[in-house]
């Protein structure tokens, strides 16, 4: 890559994980925002779960708080949190969620030109630390750039009573980063793309400290949320490095993406990457088995029946997936699969 004179990477100033950190959100604030009005964001449930916590420390120290409850990380979402931020003349967002609100609070701050804090209330995905948004736009998800989190404040008490599933399916989002740097390889190989073997070293030690540790992530323990955590964040800090989301997102999320058109969307994001990062890397000729046997110990869905999609629709977005992302080089090529070809990958990997 020739050399370039300048490059903007956003990345966060403190991360803190741990036993209800949550507490210490106005300690966080203080050291890392010169403002004192912030404008909380959450949904119902991520309100109760740690939202009005969250509001009351921020209260008892003087911060002048306002809150604002979304429903779905949506373009209309995003627009209203906007419309209320610069309503009231907010200094900093602190998003209070999963996914849907973080990508929310991330995009509306970097529309708006204010910070904001990521407090995860699950770790479904590597959203939590990413300067990536998914917002959904028509009716369909689309990867926006937005900005890294000035912090991020990790509850593990928090994290681990939420759904198991949402954990697993951030562990399988991971993994798949395993497929991701390879299809960025071969970009480079073949197309001349810019490729950094900084971001990559990042987002293969985030996946491979979970595979690594795959039997020791099981339900009702916040050591499997700490471990889930860590490899999150530094699975978007990846993507920082990189300035894209390439080393956390190739053929096997193009599958996901082309899935949840097709499909009715009962499965999870992760989830659906974790069966995809096992058929990409078979057609890689890597270790497809590896990603399978950890993801079977995490407890992520590994076949068409545990995701509850039938195996035709599995087929049917393999032979589509290349058109998703057109300008992003994966192992797919220019051209997708067969049918025909598309099967007996399916069948091959045991994903039938």
């Amino acid at each position: 890559m020739p050399f370039a004179k300048s490059k903007l990477m956003e990345f966060p100033r403190d991360v803190i994980v741990g036993h209800a950190v949550v507490d210490d959100i106005h300690n966080l604030c203080d050291k890392v925002i010169s403002g004192s009005h912030p404008l909380i964001v959450h949904d119902e449930v991520t309100k109760r779960i740690a939202g009005e916590r969250v509001l009351k420390k921020m209260k008892e120290e003087d911060y002048t708080v306002e809150e604002i409850i979304i429903e779905k990380a949506t373009l209309k979402e995003v627009k209203k949190t906007e419309t209320y931020a610069k309503k009231w003349g907010v200094d900093f967002l602190i998003a209070v969620g999963g996914g849907s609100v973080i990508d929310t609070a991330k995009l509306a701050s970097f529309n708006y030109n204010v910070p904001f804090i990521s407090v995860p209330t699950a770790a479904s995905h590597d959203g939590i630390a990413s300067p990536r948004a998914s917002i959904k736009i028509e009716g369909h998800l689309t990867s926006k750039q937005a900005r890294a989190p000035l912090a991020i404040l990790a509850d593990t008490s928090v994290i681990y009573r939420a759904p198991y599933r949402m954990l697993a399916s951030g562990c399988a989002d991971v993994i798949s980063n395993l497929t991701a740097i390879k299809d960025w390889e071969l970009a480079q190989r073949l197309k001349g793309e810019y490729y950094s073997s900084f971001a990559t070293a990042l987002a293969k030690s985030a996946a491979e400290l979970l595979i690594d540790n795959a039997e020791y992530i099981k339900p009702d323990l916040e050591e499997s949320a700490w471990l889930g955590v860590k490899s999150l964040i530094v699975s978007g800090v990846a993507m920082s490095v990189a300035g894209s989301s390439r080393p956390a997102s190739g053929a096997e999320h193009m599958f996901s993406h082309t899935l949840d058109q097709i499909s009715s969307g009962k499965s999870m994001h992760g989830e659906q990457c974790g069966i995809g990062a096992i058929m990409m890397m078979y057609l890689h000729g890597g270790e497809w088995e590896m990603i399978r046997d950890a993801l079977e110990d995490i407890g992520s869905p590994t076949t068409a029946r545990q995701l509850g999609i039938e195996k035709e629709l599995i087929i049917e977005a393999l032979t589509k997936a290349h058109t998703i992302r057109p300008e992003r080089y994966t192992i797919l090529g220019n051209e997708g699969l067969t049918k025909e070809a598309s099967r007996n990958l399916v069948e091959t990997t045991g994903v039938a």
